[in-house]
């Protein structure tokens, strides 16, 4: 029997994809196709694209976090949204999870929900003082507490951090981040940076040994080629290993990407 993958992308009510081979998508409808109204004060328009979900499927249920708001902009919202099928449509608005404002210094965008155990985390930011962490309780989807954790931040390139997306390998976290520029066509600066840790809290070092909080970042993948602009990055795990799944552009639009990745140096290697 093939398995279905499900891909969910940056839309107006967030659009759903689906594959048998990772290779032929085909596009099925969107998880909200009413709209999202209650977006709007963060998006500051009507129906707009909601950014970055974040799939999880715990038991029975899928649970997607996603962001909304506009560029530039610390007025930013992450929701919360459920099904207990995935399809278009079929989706529960669970209400805000968290949220920014100028008055912050991060910026709650590009969440990623880690499980470790029976302890849930939610790792989001974007610029401004980059990435961070909340708990979250398994059982509401929605921070346990007021602590915010610092885990990623960058002070060159007026701190180009954001997409952070958190992977166990062994014994180590692994934080992936993009760094420098997206969504600008062929002129897109994005680049894929990992760090580890052997907790889901903190510590990140690159392979060089400097911490994520100070600016390290190990290259994962970069443009080359044709290839401009790689990033917004997942990485899970399938029938063949670990993936790799981030869009780039090239001089015909925006695609998405899939790599294998090669742990066995303790590092993850584009394969």
């Amino acid at each position: 029997m093939k398995r279905l993958s499900s891909l969910l992308a940056t839309a107006p009510g967030i659009d759903i994809r689906t594959s048998t081979d990772r290779t032929t998508w085909t596009y099925v409808g969107k998880m909200f196709p009413n709209g999202a109204s209650w977006t709007d004060t963060y998006t500051g328009t009507s129906n707009g694209n909601l950014w970055a979900p974040d799939c999880t499927v715990q038991g029975s249920k899928f649970l997607v976090y996603y962001a909304a708001s506009s560029f530039g902009s610390q007025n930013s919202a992450i929701f919360l949204a459920q099904s207990t099928t995935g399809a278009p449509g079929s989706w529960t608005n669970s209400g805000l999870v968290t949220s920014s404002s100028s008055s912050n210094n991060y910026n709650a965008i590009d969440p990623n929900l880690i499980i470790d155990g029976s302890n849930w985390y939610l790792a989001f930011g974007s610029w401004w003082t980059g990435i961070k962490e909340v708990p979250i309780g398994s059982s509401t989807g929605k921070p346990s507490s007021s602590t915010v954790t610092a885990l990623a931040q960058r002070t060159a390139a007026s701190g180009a951090i954001e997409a952070a997306s958190m992977y166990k390998y062994g014994s180590y976290w692994y934080l992936f981040t993009s760094w420098d520029i997206c969504c600008q066509g062929t002129s897109s600066t994005y680049n894929i940076r990992v760090g580890r840790s052997t907790s889901v809290t903190g510590g990140f070092v690159d392979k060089s040994g400097v911490a994520l909080t100070a600016g390290g970042g190990t290259l994962v993948l970069a443009g080359h080629d044709n290839i401009y602009g790689p990033g917004g990055q997942d990485v899970f795990t399938d029938g063949d290993g670990p993936i790799l799944v981030y869009h780039y552009y090239n001089a015909t639009g925006s695609w998405l990407g899939i790599n294998r990745l090669d742990f066995s140096s303790g590092w993850p290697v584009v394969a």
